[in-house]
């Protein structure tokens, strides 16, 4: 099912099938997308649960300027975000950094099947700063276009690029001066 048939199922009275269509079709890209911002499968596997929950919410809103996609990755990442922003507030009251929070959740999660490079690309990227981190995900794991990414965090083209950039800067540098 296409997108724009979801939605006119959707319209058309048939929100159960339409929404259960929405979230087979995007929850394993969503779960990979937001999981890359938090690093832990638990902290995604709930996040992913309030993306969809609030794309239920919002659904009867949507107006269809942007693609569906966009939309639900908007929200996906501004999900995201808001956890972030969470989880760096309490990590300050714990005297730590968010950065350290996050690549102790990636040297402890019981999921991660990757090798020690991979390790280390995901503790390159939870160091990046938040729009950096942002446009390299979506650019980089999921291929979005920039005008796409510009839609989803209402950043121009030439910002997005240009911040690409740099967190390719800084995750190519991080990870040469961590090699060994």
């Amino acid at each position: 099912m296409t997108d724009r048939e979801i939605v006119e199922e959707y319209r058309n009275g048939s929100q159960e099938k339409a929404f259960n269509a929405l979230v087979k079709a995007y929850s394993e890209r969503i779960y990979w997308h937001v999981r890359r911002f938090v690093c832990s499968h638990e902290d995604a596997d709930d996040l992913v649960q309030e993306v969809f929950v609030k794309v239920w919410k919002y659904l009867p809103g949507f107006r269809g300027e942007s693609e569906l996609f966009t939309w639900i990755y908007k929200i996906a990442t501004n999900e995201a975000l808001n956890f972030l922003h969470k989880q760096k507030i309490r990590a300050a009251l714990q005297f730590e950094s968010l950065t350290t929070e996050l690549e102790r959740k990636i040297d402890d999660d019981p999921y991660f099947n990757g090798d020690n490079a991979l390790r280390l690309l995901n503790k390159a990227i939870a160091s990046l700063p938040e729009k950096q981190k942002t446009v390299f995900l979506l650019r980089y794991y999921d291929e979005i276009p920039y005008e796409q990414i510009s839609e989803i965090t209402g950043t121009s083209v030439g910002a997005l690029k240009a911040s690409y950039h740099f967190a390719y800067e800084k995750v190519r540098g991080f990870l040469e001066k961590n090699k060994d």
